[in-house]
């Protein structure tokens, strides 16, 4: 078989080229990404930046900021926040990134301040700051009743500024014989506790952790992995969030 050799050169030339341009377009990228990192280090020398990529939008970078997720151009002088949606495929681009930013350790939760609720084999573990009078806080345990095989730590978390009696109520579930029966029985059938709530209790503890970890209502959930979550969800919402899925 004879070799053709100027289409054999023709053909390494012509991936000469593509390889040439893909390695110059990821150059020029991540030149674009360090000169934006190096300008907003330069502009907010205080403010820790990480995270910093780009966008499907040409001169737009995505940036994490603490627990904030923006979008910069590549001055650093002009911010946008909000979430960034892809409308051909229905992708919320920025919810992904603002769940990695929001995430907690879940091992350095105080879970002995916490209700423990075990269901089934108790595989699906997740904590949840809950006010005991708050209606989502109990569409959430009603939700609960439906599912199985998860193991539940309620910090109870009351909202003075919405629920004036709540802390008495939370005071009054911890100070129970049985705290988890106690608190089933109010969250479900409205079954308030009788005693006086005077014990040792870590509901002031738990108010202080709770405004600590951005818990701003009520319920708030946290899953093992860290991934937080705000309001009652239904059932197969839930139970998607507490597989792993994106809300």
């Amino acid at each position: 078989m004879k070799l053709n050799i100027k289409k054999g050169a023709a053909l390494v030339m012509t991936v000469g080229f593509m390889l040439c341009g893909t390695a110059r377009a990821q150059a020029e990228q991540w030149t674009a990404v360090d000169t934006v990192t190096a300008n907003l280090q330069k502009r907010y020398p205080a403010t820790p930046f990480k995270d910093i990529k780009n966008t499907p939008i040409a001169g737009v970078y995505q940036v994490t900021m603490g627990k904030n997720v923006g979008y910069v151009d590549e001055s650093g002088r002009y911010f946008m926040f909000g979430h960034l949606f892809d409308m051909q495929s229905q992708t919320d681009l920025t919810a992904v990134p603002k769940d990695e930013a929001n995430k907690l350790n879940f091992k350095d939760l105080p879970l002995e301040q916490a209700i423990k609720i075990k269901k089934g084999n108790g595989k699906q573990v997740f904590a949840v700051f809950s006010d005991p009078e708050c209606p989502y806080c109990k569409q959430l345990e009603n939700t609960l009743t439906r599912m199985d095989n998860y193991t539940q730590y309620v910090f109870l978390y009351p909202l003075d500024s919405l629920h004036p009696k709540a802390k008495g109520l939370a005071k009054q579930i911890w100070c129970a014989k049985q705290p988890a029966q106690a608190w089933q029985d109010l969250m479900l059938d409205g079954i308030a506790p009788t005693n006086t709530g005077d014990c040792a209790h870590p509901i002031d503890k738990n108010v202080e952790l709770g405004g600590k970890l951005g818990a701003s209502g009520t319920p708030t959930l946290i899953r093992a992995d860290g991934t937080v979550s705000a309001g009652a969800m239904p059932r197969a919402e839930l139970e998607q969030w507490l597989k792993g899925q994106a809300k």
